[in-house]
Formats: structure tokens, sequence, C-alpha cells
């Protein structure tokens, strides 16, 4: 059975109460032939050293990334050598994410709002600790360091960096510098084209080959044979979470209403959730939030039968992504669409492509 390495999901997709259903969900993906796995880290359960290190060790196929973790929160030799040590325990697996966090949560945790310097000036630095560099008196973006080495052997290493793009800064960083770009959920089609070809013209005026880039496009996946509820969980509730988080920024990427946005915020259905809208709203209080959000941005996902959704995830490589992260099912729930995607495989497209998914 090929390993399908352009196909990704993200594990403990959702507001997870316990890390142990990670190891079931990775062998299952495993055993399906998915590619990838993607871990986002949360101040919780959800811390990703740890999980990156329990995938590692429960699988021996899957490519795995962090999908993101911040460079500000762990010191510059402590993310380095996590992902070393990462990539010795998978044989190349690993791929280390960025990200830029949530403004107001950094704002309360006291923690600085990440920049795109720094975004920069950090994947240079490691890169040179990764070749088995000493740093001497690092002063850039990302911090101010007397010294700096990660002595693991003296053979050189190169492991890919990705980075979570939004704004077109970071898109533009992501073609330039990092080796993967991970996109976001409720990205219409005209928003999917437009940020792939930022990433891959960024890249081509950096020189570096704009067709090596591996760009995800991150797709809500939820079909039909879910039970009703979840599945309003995993639409309504997830993007409804993310319009409370940085709705501002999705509206403007998108291109969509302002006055959709500040009515879904004035509305008594939003208002009355005191916190985030998956994780504490019932069935009923979703379907009430399902009628203040625009029917056309709920559409930025592949729902229907299993059929239905394999053509939207195909139509996000028409788009120009090279890879698809099927968000918020389980590769469990995906089983179903992923039997309907292998018969329609073009696998030749694919051959290329390792399960590190930013190689």
């Amino acid at each position: 059975m090929d390993q399908l390495n352009e196909l990704s999901f993200y594990g403990m997709a959702g507001a997870a109460r316990s890390p142990r259903g990670l190891l079931d969900e990775v062998r299952d993906a495993e055993r399906l032939g998915l590619g990838s796995v993607f871990l986002s880290e949360r101040f919780n359960v959800k811390e990703a050293v740890t999980l990156s290190g329990a995938v590692g060790g429960a699988t021996t196929t899957l490519g795995i990334a962090t999908g993101a973790t911040n460079h500000n929160t762990r010191h510059p030799i402590v993310t380095a050598s996590f992902a070393t040590t990462m990539d010795r325990l998978t044989d190349g697996r690993f791929a280390l994410g960025f990200g830029r966090g949530i403004a107001p949560l950094f704002k309360a945790f006291g923690l600085p709002a990440i920049t795109t310097a720094q975004l920069e000036d950090i994947a240079v630095l490691l890169r040179k600790l990764w070749q088995d560099e000493m740093v001497f008196g690092h002063d850039g973006p990302a911090g101010n360091y007397p010294f700096l080495r990660v002595d693991w052997g003296g053979d050189s290493k190169t492991i890919p960096l990705m980075l979570t793009a939004f704004g077109p800064n970071s898109l533009a960083l992501g073609g330039r510098v990092y080796d993967g770009v991970i996109l976001h959920t409720f990205f219409t089609d005209e928003t999917l084209a437009r940020c792939v070809k930022t990433i891959r013209d960024a890249a081509e005026q950096a020189g570096r080959d704009p067709d090596s880039m591996r760009i995800w496009s991150c797709l809500a996946t939820i079909g039909d044979h879910i039970p009703y509820e979840v599945r309003l969980k995993k639409t309504v509730g997830r993007l409804a979470t993310y319009l409370q988080a940085y709705g501002d920024l999705m509206v403007t990427t998108n291109n969509w209403d302002p006055a959709d946005l500040a009515a879904f915020r004035a509305s008594e259905a939003v208002t009355s959730i005191p916190g985030a809208i998956d994780d504490i709203a019932t069935t009923e209080q979703l379907e009430r939030v399902a009628d203040v959000i625009p029917t056309a941005w709920l559409e930025q996902a592949a729902t229907g039968t299993p059929d239905q959704c394999v053509d939207t995830i195909q139509r996000q490589f028409d788009l120009g992504a090279t890879g698809v992260i099927m968000h918020g099912a389980s590769p469990a729930e995906l089983e179903p669409i992923v039997d309907a995607y292998r018969p329609r495989r073009d696998a030749a497209a694919f051959a290329h492509l390792s399960a590190n998914p930013a190689r």
C-alpha cells in the first residue's frame, strides 16, 4: 500500500482532555497509509515536545511536524536540541514548525509578541547550530546570546523548518526562508491560490526553487458519516472560535464583509457563551451560532459524502497546494474518505514527496 505523503491530519484535534488518544490516532494513521501528523501546541495537555517524542516512539513511517510551536517559549538551545533529538529518534521524519501564537494570550501571559524579523532570525540561528557551528555573541531580533552550540556528534544536519503563515509578510517569509508553509483553515479558493503565489514568488525572488516548497492547505474535513452533533462542533464551533480569537485577520485575508463579523460578535448567540465556542457550547448553542455565521464562510470545508470530500481535497491540489491536512477529524473518522481517495489518486504526481512534511 502506497503511503499518501500528500495527506496529513492534526493530532488531538479540538479540545482534547488527555494526550493518550494520540497514540491510537497515529497507529490508525499508519494503518491507513497517511503521510504525516501535525501537532499543534496548547498550554495544557498538548505540549509539543512531549507529544512529538511520543509519536516518534509509537510510529515507524509517519512524518511528524509541530504545527506549530513558538520560538520564544523555550531557549534556542532547548529548541535546537528538541529538533535534533527528534531527527535522530525518527530517522529524519521530523520537521520543526513555528507560528506567531495568539497575541491576546501572549500578552496575558507576559510573553512578547512574535515578529517577522524574529521568525527569520531564529531560522538562520537554528540552521547554524544544526551545522555544528559555535555561535558567539548573537545579538538579533530573536535574542541576545553570548554563546550557543548544540554538540550532537559532529555531523552536520539539515532539519526542515516550517512556518504557519496567515498574512502577506509571514507568507513571503515562508517562501524566502522556510522549507514548508502551513496555511489556515477555512481559506477560500481565491485566498489559497493567492497564498500559494505569494509563497512561490518570494521563494523565486530569494533565489530558491519555488517548486521545492511544501505548501499545506489546512482543510476542515468533516464527512456526513460523522454524527451530527460532532460535525456541528468541528465546523460551526471551530470557525466560530477562530472568529472569536482573530476574526479581523480571517475576514481581511478572505476578503469577507467586516459587517458580517461585527454582527457575529454582537449576537446574543455568541456573547452568551463565556469561552471558546468549540470547547464549551452545547449542540443547541452551536445551532444558534450557525445562524449568525454566513453560509459561504462555512462552505470552505470538505463536507458531505466521502466522494464529495475527496472532490474538495483534490481541489486544493488544483489550486497549488502540495499537501492537504485533513483537519478536525481523527484518522478513524477519516477512513471512509481515505478509502474513497485512493482509487482517484494520481500516484505519479506525489511520488517525489517524502513522509517528512517539509521535505
